[in-house]
């Protein structure tokens, strides 16, 4: 009797260890850190599969730039070194103009249309994914982008030579468009570049200017609802395909729920971030008449490049987006 339950509990510790040896570990880096909705969205998601397929695929998340910079993650990704990742879309902007259709302002004004603009324009940033072996799993867009100075900003003339922190090419334009000189710097860097002198306003969200405590560098935020550019996540399209149909089916609808989950957390964090700043010091109000107008007409040359460099095929999806609006 005992032989045979000692043969029980061998097959069976074999059996353990044979599932415990097939199941996947991916790796997925994103660039933001663990205080930012998107990263908490994140976390969220992987717990979510690793329950969802009985702990048959793990994704571990490496918050914070710690595994990979932001600029080398989705080349990460493509190579397979890491199974997923997570970035600021409108970085690719250099590969194709659809990936920062949703930096120019005017043409998602709200959360609502936001989220119609990344119905529209997912199938053509899907097809452009795919072509590099890779798969979008879902996408989240960052509160309304606004200015952050430690001045009052009330006249036009303020942007003329300002060291203005633009996270990606389209924003760089709009800075230069302004007359400012636009700087790149890495979410993480934003406190020291302030000390040091390397910038003097930043454009960015709420949420970021929470998250990093901007108002030990700043007093001021116009809330210019300049436009509301996402974060997208996505996989090897490959290492997808090693997972068996279960665990892919389990996969994407958690990436569903994470979707509809962080633009929810992008509203409630948007309103968090607003009241935070204020009670942390930092003057909080809308552009007067002359700074929007300047904004407006930087806004406008913006549009005009991106439909100087967009092809065909993104100034169609633009078109009917906004064919859709007014219908």
């Amino acid at each position: 009797m005992n032989k045979i339950l000692s043969r029980s509990v061998l097959i069976a510790a074999a059996c353990g260890l044979s599932t415990a040896a097939n199941a996947a570990q991916w790796t997925m880096a994103t660039p933001y850190g663990d205080a930012s909705f998107h990263t908490k969205n994140v976390k969220q998601f992987a717990e979510d599969v690793a329950e969802a397929t009985g702990g048959e695929l793990t994704i571990n998340v490496h918050s914070g730039g710690s595994l990979v910079a932001h600029g080398e993650i989705k080349p990460s990704v493509r190579r397979g070194t890491i199974e997923a990742g997570e970035i600021f879309l409108s970085t690719l902007s250099n590969e194709d103009p659809i990936f920062e259709v949703d930096t120019l302002p005017g043409v998602a004004g709200s959360y609502e249309e936001a989220y119609e603009l990344w119905q529209a324009t997912k199938p053509l940033i899907t097809e452009l994914f795919a072509n590099q072996g890779m798969m979008p799993l879902y996408a989240v867009s960052w509160p309304a982008q606004g200015i952050y100075t430690d001045f009052e900003l009330n006249d036009a003339e303020q942007f003329e030579g300002l060291r203005v922190r633009a996270p990606n090419i389209n924003t760089q334009r709009f800075v230069d468009y302004l007359g400012g000189n636009p700087t790149e710097t890495e979410e993480s860097d934003i406190p020291t570049a302030f000390s040091t002198g390397r910038v003097d306003a930043m454009i960015t969200s709420s949420s970021t200017g929470n998250s990093m405590t901007a108002w030990d560098y700043v007093s001021h935020y116009t809330d210019a609802n300049l436009w509301l550019p996402k974060n997208i996540v996505f996989i090897n399209q490959r290492a997808f395909d090693r997972l068996d149909e279960a665990t892919q089916e389990a996969l994407l609808e958690a990436a569903a729920r994470a979707e509809e989950r962080g633009w929810q957390m992008s509203r409630d964090d948007n309103q968090a971030s607003l009241e935070a700043l204020q009670e942390n010091g930092i003057t909080v109000s809308e552009p007067n008449e002359e700074v929007a107008e300047a904004l407006q007409a930087a806004g406008n040359q913006l549009f005009s490049a991106w439909e100087n460099r967009a092809g065909e095929q993104a100034q169609q999806v633009l078109e009917e987006y906004q064919q859709q609006r007014q219908d």
